[in-house]
């Protein structure tokens, strides 16, 4: 099916820097305060986001299926119910608005100075309304990679990683905008040579590279997606650190799995790039040996290439590139894990968050995270100013950016941002 708005010829009146992760061919959404006012739906163009609001009440939204409540909100959960069409014809509404052989909006100056408002007067907000939370663990070199640190490389991966897209049920109310920082989280562990349990601060504080992907309304419960389905009922994606204490996690995970290790803390980036807008970027999978179940047999193209970037940046200091990968490195795609997801009848509900799981490309400066970049803290990173990173430290900054390219387009998310502060001290009994 042909996207109009994915067209790589189109060209905006709005002028939109090189290597932009916002052009005309992008169109996210997400949602904004314009100067501490109330929050609203918007997209995104270039260094200016679009006011969404103000286009529908100027009139540049007639004839489709949307009210003013859908836009005059503080999440897109409501505007997503219109699914796919109707989010898809929003899309194409604004690229028609924005491309520069269209005259309706651009010869309006007044119209224009109402819609268009520049990024530095724009707080970026919590973009979706997360119900629930999955986490999977989909990329085979960071299963093999940890299955090494922790068992050995003839039995990396267990028996079940190529036969099911693992995953978790996480917590989603500590999902959090880029920008919002921290504190060190606090937990039991059993270091290495203690005979007993302790408690403290987490010592092995990890970024994990991954992203996210956001359900609209999905079948009832019972009901199951198809691989062949699943295009219609994902939204869109975003970056996602899924921080880790690996400390905590290693103590506490056998039997049932993360729990306290996981729960203090994720990040995603602010601006929702649609399904629609990533369709020109498919690539093809792995083969996919041994073969799997019919259920999650799918045809056609459906993994991503996204390259993706990690940087650590201490306080004061300079930013220090740790890994660049690529989503295309997944062994399972979203398809798989949603179908997966609601074989046994589990039903997907609008605004459901999906962590792809740590993303790991095959060669060292690919790794996306720092048990695996430090090698279990065996291999220090040498930072720009001579300091070593086997984790994170109190006052970093982790950035995480991505982005697709193709046709000299290129379509991005702009980046996830947080920084991990001092721990807070623990609260005592009254």
């Amino acid at each position: 099916m042909i996207i109009e708005a994915n067209n790589p010829e189109l060209k905006s009146w709005v002028e939109v820097p090189t290597n932009s992760d916002f052009p005309i061919q992008n169109l996210p959404f997400g949602i904004i305060s314009i100067q501490g006012g109330k929050p609203r739906v918007a997209s995104r163009i270039g260094d200016y986001a679009i006011d969404i609001k103000s286009l529908f009440v100027l009139g540049y939204l007639e004839n489709l299926p949307f009210s003013i409540e859908d836009f005059d909100t503080d999440s897109l959960n409501q505007f997503m119910k219109s699914g796919k069409k109707g989010t898809r014809e929003l899309r194409n509404r604004l690229s028609k608005l924005f491309s520069v052989s269209q005259m309706d909006l651009q010869k309006n100056d007044h119209h224009v100075n109402q819609v268009l408002i520049e990024m530095n007067q724009v707080e970026n907000l919590m973009p979706i309304q997360i119900g629930d939370y999955t986490d999977f663990y989909s990329s085979e070199q960071h299963a093999f990679n940890v299955g090494c640190l922790f068992r050995d490389p003839n039995n990396a991966l267990l028996p079940n990683w190529k036969h099911i897209p693992v995953g978790y049920h996480g917590r989603s109310s500590s999902i959090m905008p880029s920008g919002v920082n921290f504190h060190r989280p606090k937990g039991q562990m059993k270091p290495p040579t203690a005979e007993e349990p302790v408690f403290g601060e987490s010592k092995l504080l990890d970024f994990e590279l991954e992203t996210a992907f956001f359900t609209y309304e999905g079948k009832p419960l019972g009901d199951n997606i198809t691989t062949s389905e699943a295009d219609e009922f994902i939204f869109g994606m975003a970056l996602l650190n899924d921080w880790s204490a690996r400390d905590i996690q290693g103590w506490e995970y056998v039997p049932l799995g993360p729990f306290l290790g996981k729960n203090f803390a994720s990040h995603i980036s602010c601006w929702i790039v649609t399904l629609d807008a990533l369709e020109p970027f498919r690539v093809a999978g792995p083969v996919q040996d041994p073969k799997v179940l019919p259920y999650l047999e799918y045809t056609g193209d459906k993994h991503l290439d996204i390259n993706l970037e990690v940087i650590i940046q201490p306080e004061n200091g300079d930013e220090n590139v740790v890994a660049n990968s690529n989503y295309q490195y997944m062994y399972w795609n979203m398809n798989q894990q949603l179908a997966h997801h609601s074989i046994n009848g589990c039903n997907i509900r609008l605004g459901d968050c999906y962590g792809s799981g740590t993303i790991s490309g095959p060669n060292e400066g690919e790794f996306g995270s720092m048990l695996e970049i430090s090698w279990k803290g065996t291999k220090p990173f040498k930072m720009n100013d001579g300091t070593e990173r086997k984790f994170i430290n109190d006052n970093d900054t982790v950035i995480i950016r991505g982005f697709s390219s193709k046709d000299g387009v290129r379509v991005g998310f702009g980046e996830v941002s947080a920084k991990l502060l001092p721990a807070l001290e623990l609260s005592k009994s009254k």
